[in-house]
């Protein structure tokens, strides 16, 4: 079996011995300057848009294509360059919102992450009527998961 790799790494004023003009290394050589260019769902566009996105940041205009088309991507940026959102997109593009099960899974380290990412799903996918759960160690699942809850 073999596995194919775009690799997107995108470094801007990042940690000491980075580039301090910022370098962007890749063997995906697509950019894609608007998110109407990407053929994204039209309810996934008026998500994007409601959000507040006009324009594709770096990161996204190198890294949504390649993560939809199922290519493995590494992708590597600053903080507030707009990574979740990237990965958020990608994942709302491929899913069937009509299943009902778990269709994605996304690891994150600590639980402000994980109900930052959960925020951001929820708001890109609200006009899909995606739904997305914040599965957080320590907690009561039970509890989370009563009809009161049931809105995430």
């Amino acid at each position: 079996m073999t596995s194919d790799l775009c690799g997107v790494l995108f470094r801007d004023n990042g940690p000491e011995g980075m580039e301090p003009d910022g370098i962007i290394e890749s063997n995906w050589n697509q950019i894609v300057d608007s998110f109407d260019e990407m053929n994204l769902r039209e309810a996934l566009l008026r998500g994007i848009y409601a959000y507040g996105f006009e324009k594709p940041s770096a990161i996204q205009q190198r890294a949504i294509l390649p993560c939809i088309k199922g290519y493995d991507v590494i992708a590597q940026a600053q903080s507030g360059t707009g990574k979740t959102a990237t990965f958020a997109i990608s994942i709302l593009q491929q899913i069937d919102v009509e299943l009902k099960g778990t269709q994605a899974l996304v690891l994150a380290p600590t639980r402000e992450l994980a109900q930052q990412i959960q925020k951001v799903v929820l708001a890109l996918g609200d006009y899909m009527g995606a739904s997305c759960y914040a599965c957080i160690g320590g907690t009561n699942i039970r509890r989370d998961v009563e009809p009161t809850n049931s809105a995430v």
